[in-house]
């Protein structure tokens, strides 16, 4: 007998239970945010607590949640008047949708005073009758741990002016306090010290030094330097000193030192005019000795010095600073030589070009001196892989080459898949371990080319297929990559002059309202018709306008043509419309971004809730806060924001909610098989629930057939664009599209 099939449940009850449990698993999340919170979280509404964790009942001397439950905020203040003056303080800040923060005095239910610090925000600014949440923190006990140190501070401050001996504290031999008697003793203003180094006081270089090894070496063992010291007051006049000096901590001398320094200036002259007649002839003898002496120690210096110099010239000429690798000078000596041995005797070289990926990442977040660090150790390592005749240099940056005499494709490739292993091994430099990875490129003699800049190039243009191809990987150079390099390189070169040649149009495609049928937007296409490379694709040319910096000028131009072709259009007669218009990464994350649409909408006298400023899923994803800052600056502009490709990257849903959004555009790739694809289907109808949920509008882009229509007309979506109403024109054709649209 045949079994019946299974019966599944509609697409729509299937989507609206996956919202469901969205929303369940979204409110599970936000109970075990509050429960876990390290601070308190308690939200009012008209001066009641209606809801609060555990750690602010704590604060305020409940025993669980539930007990502030009811009570008025008013209670939790030392006095009433205590209360509206927040109040009046707090409230012009909340009204603007900001954050509100400060530090109070605030009373627990014992009735005990504590200090707290407060920081609260309305739930919606729009609307404050919906209350406000606010992040409570007990500090009490560190305002009186900051009264208690400024209570020591003070004392202290007090022994240091009083003293009669100079008195100075050093952190890196550098100045962080001193007392008045020290600057007195030499010669300074009152805090002209301050933070300067301590060789100020010292007549030389050398002695400098020798009293840091003197001084600091029983630091280590826990011990106090004393001795005495001939240093120098501010205008060069000597003095002799009695200095005392000991580490404020022994177990870490990254704390500094104090110095307690007395003038016995006095007392040495004394002395030195006892001994001084008893010294002046055996000071004449010994004066003409010496002078021989210092003239041949003189002379010896000097040619040391020089032979010195001249070996460090050498070194700085062909050896690179950092690494000891030989640099782009010496590398392409001993290429050449090494080119012209495998040209005598016909033998293959390969040329590795190899670049860390995302080394910046490693500057920006640890600092130079660690991604110095690790350069240095990674050249080393590199120097490992390869045999003696072998070169490996770096040409600056995280960019090294590495020339291999007598190696074919397969060697080249072994040493590359070495070189890969050796990089991802950990580097641990400062308690940081690092891993990075390298993209190889490289280029073989004789087939990619016979001198060395042709070689370094192909292989330049094969390291930069192996990072779009994945990076952590090596590519052969191929004539495919150069053709690709060169049109590239034309293209860039072409775009730098497109706008001033008026190479570049817009387009318009239609935006559609599914309730109404009429046209109820336009979004704004960037077109290229070069006079000799033909119609180029946004796809291609628009990439290399952002990694060149392009994008921000023909970004600028796109936005204002946009804008005036609508002005025109509404002063020809034509209804107002939406204006969408894409905004690029490079675009968004640009501080000046909303003044720029600003000043263009002043221009062009355009209603700012006329634009629609298109930003992808991805792009603001990448740093969600920023763009929530940048997309509430637009909102309060007026602006309109929409997130375009919706559900084709990563979205978090905490963070979807706090965008100024008003419209998420679904993304052709779900519409495209949304009569076919039961997948597609229940994402489109998943999203539209989601939109409406969250108060948004949907546009659903790809539109191209009837049945794709209907599908998103029964699922709710509010508008659509496509080739099914039509393709993007030019903005006569558009007018014209719809005036026939209202016939």
């Amino acid at each position: 007998m045949a079994t019946p099939p299974e019966r599944t449940a509609p697409a729509p009850a299937r989507a609206a239970t996956d919202v469901n449990a969205q929303l369940l698993h979204a409110l599970r999340e936000r109970d075990i945010i509050l429960e876990n919170a390290g601070v308190g979280i308690v939200f009012i509404k008209q001066r009641t607590t209606v809801r609060c964790n555990q750690r602010y009942a704590e604060i305020y001397g409940f025993d669980d949640p539930l007990g502030p439950i009811g009570t008025s905020s008013i209670e939790i203040y030392p006095s009433e008047r205590d209360f509206k003056q927040l109040g009046a303080e707090a409230y012009p800040i909340l009204a603007t949708g900001q954050t509100y923060k400060t530090e109070r005095l605030m009373r627990r239910r014992s009735g005990e005073l504590f200090w707290c610090s407060l920081t609260g925000r309305l739930i919606n600014a729009d609307d404050p009758a919906d209350g406000s949440i606010w992040i409570v923190d007990d500090i009490d006990e560190q305002k009186q741990a900051q009264s208690e140190l400024q209570t020591v501070t003070h004392q202290q401050r007090l022994i240091l002016d009083h003293s009669m001996v100079g008195i100075v504290f050093l952190r890196d031999r550098k100045v962080t306090q001193c007392n008045r008697s020290f600057e007195a003793l030499f010669g300074y203003a009152p805090g002209e010290l301050a933070g300067s180094s301590s060789r100020q006081w010292y007549l030389t270089d050398e002695d400098w030094n020798e009293a840091g090894r003197r001084c600091y070496e029983p630091f280590s063992k826990g011990l106090a330097f004393e001795g005495e010291m001939l240093l120098r007051k501010k205008d060069g006049t000597a003095v002799h000193c009695e200095v005392r000096s000991k580490a404020i901590d022994p177990h870490d001398l990254s704390q500094g030192s104090i110095w307690i320094t007395m003038d016995i200036t006095a007392r040495k002259n004394a002395e030195s005019a006892l001994v001084k007649a008893k010294d002046e002839l055996e000071h004449l003898v010994d004066e003409r000795t010496q002078q021989l002496k210092l003239t041949v120690n003189a002379l010896q210096q000097k040619v040391l010095e020089q032979q010195q110099a001249e070996a460090h010239i050498q070194q700085l000429a062909h050896y690179d600073s950092l690494t000891g690798l030989p640099n782009r000078l010496l590398l392409s000596d001993r290429a050449s030589q090494a080119l012209e041995i495998s040209r005598r005797q016909q033998e293959p070289l390969a040329l590795l070009f190899l670049d860390l990926d995302h080394f910046k990442n490693v500057n920006d977040s640890l600092g130079h001196r660690v991604g110095d660090e690790l350069l240095a150790l990674l050249a080393q390592r590199l120097k490992t892989a390869v045999r003696e005749q072998d070169t490996v240099s770096r040409l600056g940056g995280d960019e090294f080459i590495l020339v291999l005499p007598g190696t074919d494709a397969q060697g080249a490739a072994h040493v590359a898949t070495k070189v890969m292993a050796l990089a991802a091994q950990a580097f641990h430099i400062e308690h940081n371990e690092l891993t990075v990875t390298p993209s190889i490129g490289i280029a073989l003699y004789p087939g990619d080319g016979a001198d060395f800049d042709t070689l370094c190039r192909c292989a330049d243009i094969a390291m930069y297929r192996a990072k779009h191809d994945g990076r952590n990987n090596f590519r052969f150079f191929t004539g495919e990559m150069q053709a690709q390099s060169v049109r590239a390189l034309q293209l860039e070169n072409a775009l730098r002059r497109a706008l001033e040649r008026e190479q570049l149009s817009l387009h318009y495609q239609p935006q559609v309202s599914l309730q109404t049928g009429r046209v109820i937007g336009a979004e704004a296409l960037l077109r290229w018709q070069h006079p000799e490379l033909g119609q180029v694709s946004p796809a291609e040319f628009i990439p290399l306008a952002e990694t060149s910096g392009l994008i921000l000028p023909i970004g600028e131009w796109v936005l204002r043509s946009a804008a005036l072709q609508l002005k025109a259009w509404m002063e020809a007669g034509m209804a107002p419309i939406t204006m969408s218009v894409n905004l690029s990464s490079v675009q968004f994350r640009h501080a000046d971004l909303p003044a720029l649409v600003s000043r263009i909408l002043d221009e062009t006298r355009l209603p700012p809730n006329l634009l629609e400023l298109e930003l992808t899923e991805g792009v603001a994803m990448v740093d969600p806060l920023g763009a929530i800052a940048v997309m509430n600056d637009l909102h309060d502009r007026g602006v309109r924001m929409s997130i375009d490709d919706f559900g084709t990257g990563y979205s978090s849903l905490s963070y979807l909610k706090k965008f100024r959004i008003y419209k998420l555009k679904i993304d052709q790739s779900f519409v495209r098989d949304i009569t076919d694809d039961p997948e597609d289907k229940a994402i489109v109808s998943a999203i539209i629930g989601m939109a409406a949920s969250l108060g948004l509008q949907t546009i659903a882009e790809g539109v191209e057939t009837a049945g794709q229509l209907d599908h998103l007309r029964a699922m709710g979506c509010d508008e659509v664009q496509g080739f099914h109403f039509s393709r993007p024109v030019p903005a006569d054709a558009f007018a014209a599209f719809v005036q026939a649209a209202l016939r």
